[in-house]
């Protein structure tokens, strides 16, 4: 089964008396859950891994690993077990999926350098740094008989179809495959006698010192010779080579299905395709850059990642691209697997995933599915702008090429050369009539044949898509049968300073001088020259080993001679570290809806071969200690510019901070910017600075308030032609801001309207007032028409300016102002005063509508 790499906390945290959050189906139904087409996938951000049916394309159950963020994990699953191992602590745990509990834990050296396989009820964990290949009873994590043991720097370990695992020599140029033995009836029980896995094949696919690439097949395995360009594959015991044009090197995927072995090269965004010893297909990744991930035969269909778009790829067996999934959509990781007859897309970057049925149907998949544990991802930031493309041209000459004299042997090292911005496939060693070409990771040779006594010199260079690069000479050496013994044991410390400690103890020069020592640091697949010492030991500088990769080390003497032992027994492994990178992506905010108080969030910081414990802010002389990577910092006072310096935190130390700025929530400003009346209403318009915040505002006269929109607020109910003074207010978190304006009202005026009648005494009731009498258009100081309290009168067609409206005395006006009828009195300027007159008698502007007089 394939191992991916994902981010989760420590295992123990993860299983530890179930403390990981389980929703979703019931314990009972997990039971019978786990038998078909799902697959567990994991998400970075949210430190959880989900199990996702292939059928339903839905996720089941979710585990959720609290205070684990950002642990690098490999995963390898079958129907029945879950075996993880987290990169940042080594730990191994086993978890039986028809309970969701953990069966068992055992230790490994944390970082890359150590895997794990699974394959129905045989497990594995393969020391690639070491060379050792051991069994465990995936029930207890036991060792199961004696490991089967290989060279420093192996590659591979991966099961095929069936059942064997397989394991690339790249210093032999050889693969071979191991059985697992049978397992103790009783868990953790010690197996009979003898009983051990066994490396039962053996064959030669390369050159020694060739780079390989493994991926298991159904039935075998394919192996790419990076430095050579061709794909040797393994079935039924026949091995066969395929040539391939290729200039760049080529990957391969962990697991391939079916008879197509594809072959990616990133740096020509081409895929080879491979069939019967004979590339038969090649076709043309679209877009650019050299993020693609390896290409995966699934359904007659061949899917390729774009690690720079997020953007899977689909071509069909003629090379012709098919369809085009959108994936995460930003830039990251992307995890193909197939598994239990379906395809899946993981993006652990990302919260939506992919299914691909046999059908080549594709189906998205939500890991964070709200019905399973609810929660909206974090919004995901922008992608980043591409890359400028660098210059290519041909490699440059290797660093410090150097050679020492063995018995009819040289061992010839050097440092790397520069790539040039293409990717160095393989260095040319010449020199004493022979031609070797090694793996661009394989820096270190030995070349036997030699003549004792006689003196050669030696050249590198490096090769890349562009050509052949200058060479370097190395000194000169007279190989001898009088070498030193090596040292007799070796080793190493990895220091927080991100240097590594190398010793060992004098050797024995056989009657000669050890003037020096050479060290070499193998890895997972890889061997390159770490630096010489005439001292019993070497400081390898900071940041020259790769931080997180797990590195072993072996070392020869070199005599005043020039005659160099036999390397050295291999020493414990370790993984370099120093304090992590400055954390990137920092942005800093103002919180709109909390006074004195900033929201920070970054991107985690580089590890630097340590897990990153805590991240420090510091925001105007407060500090604050979180393990997530998002916090808020109250109690800065309002409207303040604040600088915020955060950095990360491992075993290490501090690292370097990062610095942004941001400023809190300040009262608002209120800028009035104009205004306008009717005659019952005024309107203000203005402009608010919310300080950053989310501001509330209204506008307030005359006892009125209008509330609602903070640009142009309407209080109504006011008296016509009155002058007002109107006060908006804009309130937030941090306090109140105002603005004011003068504006007067319009007057209202109405028409004293009374209209004589054509006959008797209806022909002269308007004209004239009469004591003691009835006659339109009488004013009173009272809403009555009492005689003793009449104020005046008014011809008809005289223009009044109002004030307001009051009930009182109902009042018909008849036939002299069209049978109107009311109990409303309006108030008045008129000759004598300002008084009440029947609304029955006075006609308003305007449309005569009562209603926008407010009442007296």
């Amino acid at each position: 089964m394939r191992g991916g790499l994902v981010t989760i906390g420590t295992v123990a945290a993860l299983l530890a008396a179930m403390g990981l959050t389980v929703l979703g189906l019931g314990a009972a139904d997990n039971a019978v859950a786990n038998y078909d087409a799902s697959s567990w996938l994991w998400s970075t951000s949210r430190s959880e891994l989900a199990r996702v049916n292939g059928v339903t394309a839905r996720v089941d159950t979710r585990m959720e690993v609290p205070g684990g963020r950002r642990h690098q994990m490999q995963v390898a699953q079958t129907d029945r077990l879950l075996i993880l191992r987290d990169l940042n602590t080594g730990q191994v745990s086993s978890l039986d999926l028809a309970t969701l509990q953990i069966t068992a834990t055992t230790p490994t050296a944390p970082g890359l350098g150590v895997s794990v396989a699974l394959h129905e009820d045989a497990a594995f964990v393969v020391d690639a740094v070491q060379g050792i290949v051991r069994q465990l009873d995936p029930r207890a994590l036991t060792p199961v008989g004696e490991p089967v043991r290989y060279p420093p720097g192996i590659t591979g370990g991966a099961f095929d179809g069936a059942g064997r695992l397989w394991i690339a020599v790249p210093s032999e140029g050889t693969v071979s495959a191991v059985t697992a033995a049978e397992l103790p009836a009783t868990p953790g029980a010690a197996p009979p006698a003898g009983l051990s896995p066994k490396r039962v094949e053996t064959y030669e696919v390369a050159e020694p010192a060739h780079e390989l690439v493994v991926s298991t097949l159904d039935d075998g395995v394919a192996v790419l010779d990076r430095t050579s360009a061709s794909l040797v594959t393994v079935r039924a015991g026949q091995t066969q080579r395929a040539n391939l044009t290729m200039t760049a090197p080529g990957s391969l995927p962990t697991r391939t299905t079916g008879p197509q072995v594809p072959v990616t090269v990133s740096g020509e965004r081409k895929v080879h395709v491979v069939r019967d010893a004979a590339e038969v297909q090649r076709f043309t990744v679209p877009g650019a850059g050299g993020e693609l991930s390896p290409a995966v035969a699934w359904a007659g269909r061949f899917y390729c990642a774009d690690e720079t778009t997020g953007t899977v790829y689909s071509f069909d067996a003629n090379g012709q691209l098919v369809d085009t999934i959108k994936g995460s959509g930003r830039p990251g990781p992307m995890e193909l697997e197939v598994r239990e007859n379906h395809l899946f897309i993981n993006p652990p970057n990302s919260s939506t995933a992919q299914v691909v049925d046999d059908r080549n149907q594709v189906r998205e998949v939500n890991k964070y599915a709200n019905d399973v544990l609810g929660g909206d991802p974090p919004p995901a930031p922008p992608p980043p702008p591409p890359p400028k493309k660098p210059k290519v041209g041909k490699p440059g000459a290797p660093r410090a090429v150097t050679a020492a004299a063995g018995n009819a042997s040289a061992r010839v090292s050097w440092q790397p050369a520069a790539s040039n911005g293409a990717e160095i496939s393989r260095y040319v060693v010449e020199g004493a009539g022979q031609r070797h070409e090694v793996g661009a990771n394989q820096r270190a040779l030995e070349i036997t044949g030699l003549t004792n006594g006689e003196t050669y010199t030696f050249s590198v260079h490096a090769v890349n898509a562009k050509g052949d690069g200058p060479a370097r000479k190395s000194n000169p050496v007279t190989p001898t049968a009088a070498v030193p013994d090596p040292p007799a044991s070796v080793t190493a410390e990895a220091r927080p300073d991100g240097t590594v400690l190398v010793k060992w103890p004098a050797a024995n020069g056989q009657g000669n001088t050890v003037t020096k020592y050479a060290v070499t640091a193998s890895s997972a697949g890889a061997t390159a020259p770490a630096g010489e010492s005439p001292k019993t030991e070497l400081v390898i500088p900071a940041g020259q080993l790769e931080y997180g990769t797990q590195y072993a080390f072996t070392v020869i003497a070199v005599s005043d001679k020039g005659a160099g032992s036999k390397a050295s027994p291999v020493s414990n492994t370790v993984v370099p570290f120093t304090v992590p990178k400055a954390p990137t992506e920092l942005q800093a905010s103002t919180v709109a809806d909390q006074p004195g108080t900033i929201a920070v969030q970054w991107a985690p910081a580089v590890e630097n071969g340590r897990p990153v414990t805590k991240y420090v802010v510091e925001a105007a002389g407060k500090t604050t200690e979180v393990t997530d990577v998002r916090t808020t910092i109250g109690g800065l006072g309002d409207g303040q510019n604040v600088t915020v310096k955060v950095k990360a935190v491992n075993e290490a130390g501090p690292g370097p901070e990062a610095s942004t700025t941001a400023r809190t929530v300040a009262a608002p400003r209120v800028t009035v910017t104009g205004s306008s009346a009717d005659a019952t209403s005024v309107t203000v318009n203005f402009t608010v600075d919310a300080g950053g915040g989310r501001a509330t505002c209204s506008a307030a006269t005359g006892g009125k308030t209008a509330s609602g929109s903070c640009s142009s607020l309407r209080v109504t109910g006011l008296t016509p032609g009155t002058a007002y003074t109107v006060t908006v207010t804009a309130s937030n978190a941090a306090g109140k801001g105002t603005g004011s304006r003068a504006q007067s009202t319009d007057a209202l005026y109405g028409i004293a309207t009374c209209h004589n009648g054509s006959s008797g005494a209806e022909a002269s009731y308007c004209t004239r007032d009469v004591p003691g009498d009835r006659n339109g258009n009488e004013i009173f100081s009272v809403t009555r028409q009492d005689n003793t309290k009449q104020a005046g009168w008014e011809p008809n067609g005289t223009r009044l300016k109002a004030y307001c409206k009051k009930q009182g005395e109902e009042v018909y006006a008849y036939i002299y102002n069209n049978d109107k009828r009311s109990t409303w009195w309006v108030r008045v300027d008129h000759s004598r005063g300002r008084d009440y007159i029947p609304w029955a008698w006075l006609n308003l502007e305007g449309g005569d509508n009562i209603n926008l007089l407010p009442t007296c």
